[in-house]
């Protein structure tokens, strides 16, 4: 399969880049990692993405021999710095990091570091080049150039949409609207009505767009940071009997959303690699730990768009 071909590519190539071989792993410092811990601390498991993401990550720990265990931040930034402070005093040899801000989280991090347990974070950025020993990030900035081309295509140059951002505190936020407005904003007769944050949330992107559709009716399609969100907002769209009407486009490629595409309920969406980013975090934690200090300070993957066009490639195989 074509994709799972893709992945092993990039898995190969990213391990060479930072020069973690199979042959460097196996002639690392006789270190084992019997009765070592990694920590797997994630934003929120309150979405499908971020659950892969999590068990993911906390398996290939296990795999490769560690105890692993799952924190949730519940997208709450007190209780990721209390899931530090335990981490910390718990002596954690490594932590798997999706944080809840990218200012807010800096510190906790820094707090690990200055404790000896280094931090790898996985599809979220902190605002720091030396506080993680490196930042695995999906390329958000260019899927959305890659989303906004074909939104143009799809809008064919006119007309009316809301955008439903994630977290105001999140880069991947920000660099998914600018990516996508570097697009759109060039074509005068496509206009945003409507910029409302739903926090990366089903439910509230429900909310927004039900509220939304009350004030401005004459909508023609909705760009939401997540899937999560696109399908809380295809909810909306469906029970204000505006199917087919509204275009609907979205950015992760959750499972929910790429079966949405396919029925011709979701317009795009942008692959992301959850798994990859996650095993490849805990193979860097495993070659860190065993004494490999090489690392590049942010690790981009890229991202694909998916379309009623190629989106079979995507589902899974019966």
């Amino acid at each position: 399969m074509r994709n799972i071909h893709r992945l092993v590519v990039a898995v190969v190539f990213i391990l060479h880049l930072v020069g973690l071989s199979g042959c460097k792993l196996k002639t690392a410092q006789n270190n084992t990692a019997q009765h070592k811990n990694i920590a797997v601390v994630i934003s929120t498991l309150n979405n499908p993405w971020f659950v892969v993401l999590a068990e993911t990550a906390a398996e290939k720990a296990r795999e490769l021999g560690y105890r692993a265990t799952i924190f949730d931040s519940q997208n709450n930034s007190a209780k990721e710095a209390e899931h530090f402070d335990n981490i910390i005093a718990m002596g954690y040899n490594a932590i798997l990091f999706n944080p809840t801000d990218a200012d807010g989280s800096v510190l906790n991090v820094k707090r690990a570091k200055l404790a000896g347990i280094p931090t790898f974070c996985m599809d979220r950025e902190i605002n720091s080049k030396d506080a993680a020993v490196t930042q695995l990030l999906s390329d958000n900035f260019t899927g959305c150039v890659k989303l906004g081309q074909y939104f143009v295509r799809q809008m064919n140059k006119t007309g009316n949409y809301v955008e439903i951002l994630g977290l105001v505190g999140d880069n991947n936020t920000w660099n998914r609207s600018n990516g996508f407005h570097s697009v759109v904003d060039e074509f005068p007769d496509i206009k945003m009505v409507a910029q409302q944050s739903a926090d990366f949330d089903r439910n509230k992107a429900m909310e927004v767009m039900e509220t939304i559709l009350q004030a401005k009716p004459n909508i023609d399609a909705v760009f939401c940071g997540n899937d999560a969100m696109a399908m809380g907002a295809y909810q909306a769209i469906l029970a204000a009997g505006k199917t087919g009407k509204i275009k609907v486009f979205g950015f992760d490629g959750a499972e929910d959303a790429m079966q949405g595409i396919a029925d011709r309920k979701i317009t795009a969406t942008v692959m992301q690699f959850p798994v990859l980013m996650a095993q490849t975090s805990a193979i860097m934690a495993d070659a860190y730990i065993k004494g490999e200090r090489d690392f590049p300070s942010r690790t981009p993957i890229e991202v694909e768009l998916v379309t009623f066009e190629n989106v079979r490639q995507y589902l899974p195989q019966n």
